[in-house]
This record gives C-alpha cells, structure tokens and sequence, in this order.
C-alpha cells in the first residue's frame, strides 16, 4: 500500500479554498460520496464527479442534494406520496477518502478515491437519520447535565466541584469494538472442529499467520492514516488453525479476529465504526478472502459482538478533568452518583433500548445463553471496591482502573456489529439521563443508590421496579437455572417480533428516549415497523429457504454393509424430522407451510412462536444427524 495517499480531511479543513486546494493536490480522487445513515443503519454511497463537486462547491456544502426516499430505510416518514429527502453535508466532522483497490488511476498510478462526506438525511426540514438522532441525544445530554449542576448542587460537591462557574464544557466519549470472521471462499465449517476448538480455547489470542496476518497489519495502518486511531487487534475464541498449501499460499482458513480502537465523540464513534467495516472488507477482499460481520455467521460457535462504550466528564476552567461516572474515591465507592444514576438508567429502560440493539433474525442467533453473550438485564459491580469486575455474563458492565479513574465508563455488551450504532448510542445515552436525573432528584447519596441497585427482587425502590433484580456478581448462566434467571431478571425476548413487541409492552419507559424531543413517535414506529417488516420477509423466504437447504443435505449415507439396527432408528428419526420440517401432506402442513401461512395472514404473534419452534427441531435434526455420522464407517 502507498504512503502518499491522502486518507481524511478534517473538520479544520472545511473551507471551501481548503478543499479546492486539496482535491487539486490529489488528482487520483474523482468522485464525492454523502454518507447519510437512515434507520436501518444503511449508509447511501453515491458517485458525484469531483468536478462537478469543485464546479458548485459553494451550494454543495450551504445546501442540501435531493435524493429519492424510496432509497432509503424510513418506513412511514419518506411515503409514496412524500418520498422527497435530501442530504445534507456534515460539515462538523471528519471526511473519510475510500480508495478502491481495483482501480488504478492511469495518470497517477494511484488507486481511485472517493471523498466520503458524512451527511444528514432531510425530510420536511427535519433531520430524520441515525446520525440526526443521536446528533440532538448529545446536545440534549449536555444541555440536560449543566441543568442538573445548576439545580442540585449536592451532585457538584459528589464531584469534588465547587461551582458550576467552574465548568469550562462536557464531553461525551464513545467507542465500538469489531469482531468478524473471515475465510477462504468454499470452505464450509467444520462444526465439530470449531466447537472443540473455542472450547479449548485455542485460538484466542493467538499469533495470526500469512496472508490473515498481513491483510490484519494492513487493515491497522490504513485506519491509522485514517484517523481513527487503532489501540489492538487480535484472534477472538472462534475458529480453527488454517493450512498452507503446496504454493506456501493460506488455504482452509477460518478465523475469528477483533479490532478496536480510540474513543471519540459519540457521532464520530459511530463513523468510524460504518469506515473500520469498509477498510476491513475492500483489504481482506483484496487478497481473496471472505469477511463476515453477521452476529451469529455459524450456528452453534462463538458470534461476533459489537461491544459498546459510554463515558462522560467535564472539563474545568483551570484544565482538570473529571470523569462525572468516578466517585470521589475509588477504594469508597464503585461509582459516583451521577454513575449510579446513569448506569440504572441503562438497567430500567432496557427493554425500549433493545430493539435498537437487536433487529434481526441473526442478531437474535447470537443472544443464547453461553458465548459470552448477554442475555439478562443485569449489571455486575465487583466483588469489592478494591477489585474490578470481570464478569463476562452481565448486559452492562463496569470498566474501572483502580489507578485511572478518568477510564472508568459503561460497557453494553449486547449488540453486535451490524447493530446501528448511531440509535445504540443514542438511546442508551436518553436512558442514562433519565437514570441520572432520577438519582439526583432522590437526594440519595452513594451508598443509597448503591443498595437500590443491589437490591433483591420483591424489594422495593424509588425508581428500579420492584419484582427485580439489577446487579449480580455470579455467571448467571452458570450460578441460576432459566425459570430462575427469567425471574429475577426479567424474561427476555427471542425474536425480532417479540423485541419490537415491548416498544408498545413498556410504552411507560419510552419517555425517557422522547425527552428532549431526541426520539419522536414517528421515528420509534419506523423503526418498529421496518424491523417487524424485514424479520417477516426474511422469515419466510431468506430463513425457510436456508433450512430446506440444510434438511436437503442431509442423506442417507449408510448400507447394509456398514450398519448397524442402531443406524436404522436413528436414521428413521431424522426422516420423520425431515417431513415434520417442510413435507406437506394431504393430511398435515410442514412447519414451514404454517409459518409462511401465519406471516401471510399477518399473525405475527404466531409466525414469532413457529420461529422458535423451527429453530430447536433444526438445531434438533442437525445434532442428531451429527451422532448418525459419528457411528459409521
């Protein structure tokens, strides 16, 4: 890869003789892209001639480009009738150069470039977008926070504050993790392979080699001229060793890897994670290699998360920091109160956070029990003051550095890396004011808040719900069985339907993401809506069709040689498994009819419930044909 190649243009550079002078330096770029990020987390890419761009760059960048809503996810807002949106250029952020690989410009020798330009979606004169809303959450956040410093001042003395005078601004820091998973085009998984191997746990954190090793060493050098500032990569538990042929070329590889990076402003955290998922597939295709950024790629093995990271602080007039999540001090208390307060705000308001979070059938492939990944509204502290968590099994965990209290921050360990990070952060951020506004009006110092959060189920508080529990210390997969998990954690849901169901179940906790108008009534619909509409479609043809594949594969593969009576029943179960999943009878619907019939009628509560049914007899049929192979020669 070239060194001489221009990767970002920051926000200081935003004039337009700036930008003129810079595009003429770098002939290689030849278009402008506007990265509008609508609903569904879909980011538009369009191609506009650099010339066109220079030709008209004065109402390019003070007005917005027209475009078509049908292009766009933003059910019920861009209508047939109303389908004008347009975008608009964000000119308070950094812009990205995408390089395509493939395309050398003949005159310079150089890939081809695209300046991408992070933008607004326009509907009506409202912003209507992902970046739009989590945009207003950060301004509300602050605007809310100076609020609170003014009307109880008990919350500055907490913060070793003297006056709200002192106050010079606040920032907000966010930043994302990236796990994927990557392999050689063809190569299907070996299942039983992969399981043994994260359960031995031997590729995690393993030296990477070849051509995986390269493209990771590449993927970090180029994010690191992007600005985006990468802090590590490294295996994750999935995957398998790959081979080498006889070229000395990787082949077989299937590998699970993880990148992650500084933290930043929430809306450029973000941005950056849409560029890392860029740059880490155009390199990783460079050089023949398949990426995955699916949450669950391969049932049955570790998926890949999407962990996300919440801090704020303020920064004083004389140049200190303080982390307003810290208490005074670290060996007292795990948190401050305005910690205390944002992290039961993220708690309570879970179930109108988690549709944001996880909207798709693969998205809910990944939240099961084990794998480390979360699936009970729980946080954990620690054992003591003195010793940081490291429970793994929790929503929400608590990062603190007894040494570095200005590191201490949130962690929501649930979505995954196609969840739309800009609504993630968004809403998470809504909660977490509504939780702090609460502790701060109860009057409550730390170690009242701290006994609210640690409160048994069936106790009462001021704001956490009574018939629950919010903070353990225990693997709670490990330590409570299911009914006693649901219990006292809340029973969680399993499908899109059931998730986008509790928008309405818990309408009482959507005032906390509605204040500060940051979510409307018509953006929670059109998200709703969408999500409910793509689980069915997907449901009912993308998922059925992928089963009816699996159950074709299935053979017959012993003879009257190589068997066993044993051989004959088991293989009888797996036929009559096969006919109950897809073969209509005169007499009797396949699973699958029934489920493309509920969707049909639109009975959704019933298509959720076959959903769940579908994937135990698949899983079922799958395992069981495993031991049938297992038993042959």
């Amino acid at each position: 890869m070239k060194t001489n190649l221009l990767y970002k243009i920051e926000k200081e550079q935003h004039s337009k003789e700036e930008i003129r002078r810079i595009l003429e330096e770098n002939p290689n770029i030849k278009f402008v892209s506007l990265m509008g990020v609508d609903l569904g987390g879909n980011a538009t890419d369009e191609k506009i001639p650099i010339k066109f761009f220079l030709d008209d760059i004065d109402d390019f960048l003070a007005s917005a480009i027209q475009t078509d809503g049908s292009s766009v996810e933003l059910y019920n807002i861009a209508t047939l009738n109303n389908a004008k949106v347009d975008l608009m250029p964000d000119r308070n952020c950094r812009w990205y150069v995408d390089y395509n690989l493939e395309h050398i410009d003949e005159e310079t020798g150089l890939p081809v470039g695209t300046l991408k330009i992070p933008a607004f979606l326009i509907h009506d004169n409202k912003k209507v977008c992902s970046r739009g809303i989590l945009q207003k959450a950060d301004k509300y956040f602050k605007e809310s926070l100076m609020d609170i410093f003014r009307t109880y001042p008990h919350i500055l003395e907490d913060l070793g504050i003297e006056s709200v005078d002192d106050i010079e601004d606040i920032g907000l820091t966010s930043a994302t993790e990236l796990e994927f998973w990557v392999n050689t085009p063809e190569d299907k998984a070996d299942l039983e392979k992969l399981y043994i191997s994260q359960s031995l746990k031997e590729q995690y954190w393993k030296r990477t080699h070849g051509v995986i090793r390269t493209c990771l060493e590449e993927s970090l050098i180029v994010l690191g001229n992007m600005g985006i500032e990468p802090e590590m990569a490294h295996k994750e538990v999935g995957g398998i060793p790959s081979s080498i042929s006889i070229e000395g070329k990787t082949n077989h590889a299937m590998e699970q890897l993880e990148i992650s990076w500084k933290f930043s402003t929430p809306l450029q955290a973000a941005d950056n994670e849409l560029i890392v998922r860029d740059v880490v597939e155009d390199i990783f295709t460079a050089h023949g290699l398949e990426v995955t950024f699916k949450a669950k790629p391969i049932e049955g093995v570790a998926g890949n998360g999407g962990h996300t990271h919440f801090g704020v602080s303020v920064t004083l007039k004389n140049g200190q920091r303080k982390n307003i999540f810290a208490p005074k001090d670290m060996k007292e208390d795990y948190l401050s109160i305005l910690g205390y307060g944002a992290l039961m705000g993220l708690l309570y308001n879970y179930e109108v956070i988690n549709p944001f979070v996880t909207s798709s059938i693969d998205g809910f492939n990944r939240l099961v029990p084990g794998f480390e990944a979360p699936v009970c509204i729980v946080t954990s502290l620690g054992h003591s003051y003195e010793v940081p968590s490291r429970n793994r099994s929790v929503l929400v965990g608590l990062i603190r550095d007894m040494r570095n209290p200005k590191t201490l921050r949130f962690e929501l360990r649930s979505p995954n890396p196609l969840s739309n990070k800009y609504l993630v952060i968004a809403a998470c951020y809504q909660a977490m004011l509504d939780g702090i506004k609460a502790a701060a009006e109860s009057g409550r110092g730390t170690k009242e808040l701290e006994k609210e959060l640690s409160k048994a189920p069936g106790e009462e508080g001021f704001y956490l719900e009574t018939e629950r529990a919010y903070r353990d210390e225990h693997d709670v997969f490990e330590f409570y069985e299911l009914n006693e998990r649901n219990k006292r954690f809340g029973n969680p849901p399993a499908t899109v339907y059931e998730n986008m169901k509790n928008i309405q179940k818990y309408s009482y906790k959507l005032k906390s993401l509605k204040q500060g108008n940051v979510f409307t009534d018509a953006i929670i619909n059109s998200f709703r809506v969408g999500a409910i509409d793509k689980w069915q479609k997907k449901l009912k043809t993308r998922l059925i069709e992928q089963n009816i594949a699996v159950i074709r594969s299935l053979k017959k593969i012993h003879t009257p040689e190589n068997m066993d009576a044993i051989d004959e029943v088991i293989w009888k179960s797996i036929d009559d498994m096969k006919y109950d999943l897809m073969k209509d009878t005169l007499t009797k619907e396949s699973l699958f009819t029934r489920i493309r019939n509920a969707v049909d009628n639109r009975d959704y509560e019933e298509a959720s419930n076959l959903q769940l049914e579908m994937k135990r007899k698949m899983n079922d049929i799958q395992q069981l044909y495993l031991k049938y192979k297992k038993n042959l020669y």
